[in-house]
């Protein structure tokens, strides 16, 4: 039993057995099998152990003792096996050795690998004289690149004399032993630096060969330099002719290569030819693994990763050109390494007197073999031990004893590795114990998968047994899983499973326990996630993130941009549940994703933001173009128009056939936004026009300008009509009917149809008719619903379409002949009973099967009381049944019914009639019931018989109890009454107590649903004689009284008395002749007055209380209160004394001052305009002195202002013609009136017209003021 792969999960964080258990020496870190080194740094040989004690450390060099302390230049690593040698004193090929750690102590000792020490080499190019190379265009070349032998081998690339590496194409590649290969050369390939690279990646450095130079020749030039390049040099007289492939690489019809499992399988092909051949493999022997393949230098290598027994047998490559091809076949062997099936070796820890099994399971190719050691001597030569047994890769311990620890090492060797394992067998007597920390709480999240640890140790190996809460029994089963190492496993933890658990681990030398607490939360989920936003530049966006979580753990909103954090920007606002982001910039857009993280899970939810501007409809696509036009085909393309801020979601295609809709557009296809190309399917006999119209989120484009036209040939149809069918309107016709082909798919000129027909039997012949301009043909004088075979062939003056389809119809239906046969009825309860027949034959229903009509209607009820009424009912079923349901049936009644067939054209014959007699049910409830002279202690109770008596009533049960003020029921009491009495006086009710009644009739079936009532009992005679109270009906007491109101500043104070048991009372109130019937309602919480601060003054009220009972039905209503609320008057305030009035009015005197004061400025600043002297010169007729009353300007009089233009006449006002000037400012203007922008600049300067408002004084004046006038105005204005 492996104890110590069972506590494997926590003797990490329980290192404190550690300082007391012994164990055998482990090796926990070693260099690698064959270890490279870097011979200008020292040489480290790694080697680390534990075990308790604590191991020694030895080496072996070359199978030999190595005494690291003769050799002044290796130092061992305190505490540890690693050796470190120092080659500043040392060349460090001196230390190329087979190198074995051994580490013991008392209890074992454990080996490890060989390591076999080797320094990295990057031997120099040997010194070769490369000659220039002239060779003819289009022959194959290969360019050798022989790099030195290195360890490991070097990385080897081409480049040119500028470190550019050369371009490499299908026509020229690297094999992948550094050779170049061409497969034909061209004159673009002659140059002079061809240089071979090797790259040592141990040592870092790069090597070059010699460049190469390579001359590429035609024919003429060939012999135009046949003397130049005689010399030393190969010389092809003769250009090459074009040629079949050949391969280069590999050589031969056939090659092979031999891989190791595990390893990268590499095989490559490289064919010369003209043209350039393409290469491309199979395997022979079964299909490529697609998911570890890949093909490398243009398809011309092969290369399989991880490479497993399956993939060994023929691989074939091919290489071909127009002019033939070849092929090679390799053939693969995959050999193996030896490797672990189920693993290396595991340690055992076991008590004195188990029992146990060490097993060495490994395979490969060949088959490899096994061999023991025990602490490093081979098992043979070990001491005998009686409890131990080696049976090839397996070692069986029986009855093992104390001091029997060791480590054992298993040896597995092949022709092609070898695997070397150490595992101990550590024989112990340890009680239990629970390593997990006692008192540990675990928090896992709802609905996931719970895990609460219980490590352990203890030899023989502890069991863990687990309990829960009160241990009543073991948890073990469904939803708990137990694990070997003592975890246990809720799959789905929900709220109940939490609470306190128990573990215990027991062996035969005692019982420990410990106490874990399992607690379950909800899990954290996004409930409003943020949205796509699109926003304008300058606008505000906001996303939401509203969370649920666990409120036992904090919770934490982090919000980020583009997976990155947020700009720290004060525009982005982050609150508890949302991210707001305004005054919107071009830089906020992106990907917004808020995250909420607790101690134990989290949840995120992620929008976009796109900022635009103003959104606009796209602008139409433009330049429409048409290209690879083909007999039913076409390609359109065209460039876009400007999205306008909102992308563009999608194209529509239209067309107008200018031949048969000329002027009408048709959609042919909708493409993706993305997409500014389609290809278009075309129908013949058609003239195309083609347009495009872009759609974004704000509406369609417009068109675009159309296409030129293309015109397709005509042709024969390639479909016929759908829809074909065939069926009767009369019982002795067929209509044979079909969708229509459109023009668009009628493909030419003079369309017409091929109807044909015959009955569905053997031997009968085809009728055929044309039809033409129609879509539908009748056969007259047909046998009554006959099967049909119908086909419908289009035909135009250039053929006929395809062979149609066999469709299926009947001639005409007739109504059926004959009704079911056995019609029976099964009563189930006394509403509902299922009805049986016998099906109508098929010829006799003379059509298609609709279904069938029960027809069914209560004759008259058992009871004498009930009235006797005949209404039929029918229950349609469709389809072919024969037994159904009808439901609703009233008890205690008489039933007639029969059943009748339908199909499409009617009902056939009812079958005769059957009876259904329904046995008594439970009645309804008591059609009424009124509670009448209310006294201090009884009341009288008055009721009506049910309307459904369903039977014979066999009496009345009464139950009734009191309700309290809080709406509480109290008591039942119950009464049986017989069925003739109508009333009953209940005594001994308590005085002024509140009670509700249940009444039920009762038959033989039982009682029906009852009927309620409230009443109230008098509270005493006093008070009723006071309030006027009547006792002779119920409900008379008002418990209200003195309803009175008053008007105040806050309201309508409404008051009042009330002596009643109910707590619900309201004030109620509306506006008198209001059309509206709902009245307002205002709660009064237990006091008598209320202040009504809704009402309106001036306004009529209609004002009453209310008492509610339970359920809030209405007790007590107090009679009604008349209130007329006063209208509200108007403060009157002398505006005259109010500081702010005088204070305006000083502000605007003193800005009118300072504007007349810079007009006047102005004026004479600038001197008087050309206009104005002209005006002196010729004294206007019409001058008047100024008004003190209308405040007008004698200098400038109005008139001057309404003169017409030049060149008009006189108004009838009585106004002057102004002097014809030419610098006059009317020539100026356009005629209109001065006005102004927004901002205060003038618009229309110099208009030759001044609007005449009147005001008023009269009018007001356009010229400047004067002084004198200014002061006047300013007289009148105080």
């Amino acid at each position: 039993i492996d104890l110590f792969s069972v506590c494997s999960l926590c003797f990490c964080r329980v290192f404190s057995l550690d300082h007391y258990l012994p164990q055998p020496p482990t090796i926990t870190h070693q260099s690698p099998k064959n270890y490279i080194i870097d011979p200008r740094e020292n040489i480290i040989i790694h080697c680390e152990a534990k075990g308790k004690p604590h191991p020694s450390f030895s080496w072996t060099r070359n199978g030999t003792h190595f005494d690291i302390d003769e050799d002044p230049n290796v130092t061992m690593k305190p505490n540890s096996g690693t050796l470190v040698v120092d080659i500043s004193r040392a060349k460090a090929e001196h230390y190329e050795f087979v190198y074995q750690c051994t580490a013991r102590n008392k209890h074992g000792t454990a080996v490890s690998n060989n390591i076999v020490v080797q320094q990295s080499r990057s031997p120099l190019w040997s010194k070769e004289r490369v000659d220039p190379i002239v060779i003819s265009e289009g022959r194959s070349l290969v360019l050798r690149c022989r790099p030195p032998a290195g360890l490991p081998p070097p990385i080897i690339f081409w480049m040119d004399n500028y470190f550019q590496r050369l371009p490499q194409s299908a026509r020229v590649s690297q094999s992948l032993n550094g050779d170049l290969y061409f497969s034909n050369v061209l004159q673009e390939d002659s140059r002079n630096d061809y240089i071979c690279y090797a790259r040592f990646p141990y040592t870092q450095t790069i090597q070059q060969k010699q460049p190469i130079v390579v001359k590429v020749l035609n024919l003429d030039a060939i012999n135009d330099t046949m003397a130049a390049f005689y010399n030393d040099t190969d010389l092809f007289s003769e250009p090459a002719d074009e040629r079949k492939p050949n391969f280069l690489i590999p050589s031969g019809p056939s090659s092979s290569k031999t891989v190791l499992r595990g390893q990268v399988l590499e095989m490559e092909c490289i064919a010369e030819g003209l043209p350039t051949p393409e290469i491309s493999w199979a395997k022979v022997s079964g299909e490529l693994p697609t998911k570890r393949t890949s093909f490398l230098h243009y398809d011309k290598t092969l290369r399989i990763v991880d490479v497993s027994e399956s993939d060994a047998g023929e691989y074939r490559c091919t290489a071909r050109n127009p002019l033939g091809s070849v092929h090679q076949t390799i053939r693969v062997t995959v050999k193996a390494a030896p490797y672990w099936i189920s693993g290396a070796p595991r340690n055992l820890v076991l008590a004195p007197g188990e029992s146990s099994v060490l097993t060495c399971r490994a395979s490969g190719t060949p088959k490899p073999s096994v061999s023991w050691a025990m602490n490093g001597i081979p098992i043979e030569n070990s001491p005998k031990d009686l409890s131990r047994k080696v049976e090839d890769d397996t070692i069986i311990f029986t009855d093992v004893q104390a001091g029997s620890s060791a480590v054992y090492q298993c040896n597995v060797s092949n022709d092609y590795g070898y695997l070397l394992s150490n595992a101990f067998v550590n024989v112990l007597s340890e009680p239990p114990r629970v390593l997990t920390q006692n008192n540990k709480v675990y928090q896992v999240i709802k609905n996931r998968q719970a895990s609460i640890d219980c490590a352990s140790f203890g030899s023989p190996i502890p069991k863990i047994t687990w309990f829960k809460d009160s241990r009543s029994s073991t948890l073990d089963g469904d939803p708990y899983v137990l694990h070997d190492n003592g975890t246990l496993e809720i799959h789905t933890a929900q709220a109940h499973n939490s609470g306190k658990y128990t573990c215990v681990a027991r062996n035969s030398l005692g019982i420990y326990e410990n106490h874990i607490y399992l607690e379950v939360k909800e899990p954290t989920r996004i409930l409003k996630q943020p949205e796509y936003k699109v926003v304008q530049l300058g606008r505000s966006a906001v996303f939401e993130c509203k969370v649920k979580h666990d409120p036992s753990l904090i919770p934490t909103m982090t919000w980020l941009k583009d997976d990155g954090e947020l700009p720290d920007d004060e525009r982005l606002i982050v609150d508890s549940d949302s991210l707001t982001i305004v005054d919107v910039s071009e830089s906020d857009a992106g990907v917004y994703t808020c995250i909420m993280n607790t101690t134990l899970d989290h949840d995120s939810a992620s929008a976009e933001l796109t900022v635009v501007g103003m959104f606009e409809r796209p602008d139409p696509p433009t330049d429409l173009e048409l290209t690879d036009q083909k007999k039913r085909s076409v390609q359109l393309t065209w460039i876009p128009g400007d999205e306008h801020n909102s992308p563009i979601q999608k194209f529509l295609i239209q067309y107008e056939d200018f031949l048969h809709h000329r002027g009408h557009w048709h959609n042919l296809t909708e493409v993706p936004g993305t997409r500014t190309t389609a290809h278009l399917k075309l129908s013949p006999y058609i003239h195309y026009t083609f347009r495009v119209l872009a759609l974004n989120a704000v509406d369609f484009s417009r068109p675009s300008f159309p296409s030129r036209m293309v015109k397709t040939e005509p042709a024969a149809p390639d479909e016929n009509p759908t829809g074909v069918q065939g069926f009767g309107t009369e019982h002795d016709n067929l209509v044979i009917s079909w969708k229509p082909l459109s023009g668009l798919q009628a493909n030419g000129p003079g369309l017409h149809y091929k109807v044909m027909w015959r009955q569905k039997v053997v031997d009968s012949d085809w009728t055929t008719v044309t039809v033409a301009n129609n879509s539908k043909f009748v056969v007259s004088g047909t046998p009554t619903f006959v099967p049909y075979e119908l086909k419908v062939q289009a035909v135009n003056d250039h053929g006929a379409g395809p062979e149609p389809a066999v469709a299926h119809g009947y001639s005409g239906e007739d109504l059926p002949v004959a009704a079911p046969d056995n019609v029976q009825a099964v009563l189930l309860n006394s509403t509902l009973a299922e009805v049986h027949w016998d099906p109508v034959p098929a010829k006799l229903i003379r059509g298609h099967l609709k279904g069938y009509k029960v027809y069914y209607w209560k004759e008259h009820s058992l009871h004498k009381h009930n009235p006797h009424l005949v209404k039929s009912q029918i229950l349609t079923f469709s389809g072919n049944h024969t037994r159904r349901m009808l439901p609703d049936l009233h008890p205690f009644s008489l039933y007639l019914f029969n059943v009748r067939v339908y199909n499409g054209k009617g009902e056939g014959p009812p079958s005769p009639n059957h009876q259904i007699v329904t046995p008594e049910g439970v009645p309804s409830a008591p059609s009424s019931l009124r509670v009448s002279n209310p006294n201090l202690d009884s009341l009288t109770l008055e009721w009506s018989p049910p309307h459904e008596r369903n039977g014979h009533i066999t009496g009345y049960t009464l139950r009734y109890q009191p309700v309290n003020d809080s709406n509480e029921l109290g008591p039942v009491e119950e009464l049986a009454l017989p069925a003739n009495e109508t009333s009953l006086t209940l005594l001994n009710l308590k005085y002024s107590t509140r009670y509700k009644f249940y009444l039920n009739a009762i038959t033989v079936r039982g009682a029906g649903p009852p009927i309620s009532e409230e009443a109230v009992t008098v509270m005493d005679e006093a008070l009723i004689s006071q309030h006027g109270a009547d006792v002779g009906a119920a409900r008379t007491v008002n418990p209200f009284g003195n309803v009175s109101s008053s008007f105040g500043e806050d309201g309508t104070l409404i008051s009042w008395d009330y002596w009643g048991p109910e707590q619900n009372v309201y004030v109620e109130y509306i506006v008198t002749n209001s059309k509206r019937k709902e009245w307002q309602k205002e709660p009064v919480n237990g006091t008598q007055n209320v202040m009504l601060k809704g009402l309106k003054g001036g306004l009529s009220y209609r004002v009453r209380l209310v008492a509610t009972g339970h359920h809030d039905q209405p007790l007590h209503r107090s009679d009604e209160l008349l209130v007329s609320v006063p209208a509200v008057a108007s403060r009157q305030v002398d505006i005259a004394t109010q500081g702010w009035f005088i204070g305006l009015m000083c502000a605007i005197a003193l800005l009118i001052l300072i504007l007349l004061i810079i007009c006047f400025i102005q004026r004479n600043k600038g001197g008087k305009y050309p206009v104005k002297e002209k005006e002196d010169a010729h004294t206007d007729p019409e001058f008047q002195p100024m008004k003190d009353d209308d405040c007008t300007f004698g200098e400038y009089s109005d008139n001057e202002d309404h003169k017409p233009l030049k060149g008009s006449r006189t108004p009838s006002n009585g106004t002057v013609k102004r002097d014809d000037s030419d610098d006059s400012l009317v020539d100026y203007g356009e005629g209109g009136d001065g006005q102004f922008n927004e901002d205060g600049s003038f618009i229309g300067q110099y208009s030759g017209k001044s609007a005449s408002r009147e005001t008023a004084g009269g009018h007001e004046s356009s010229e400047a003021p004067s002084p004198i006038n200014t002061m006047n105005s300013l007289n009148s204005f105080v």
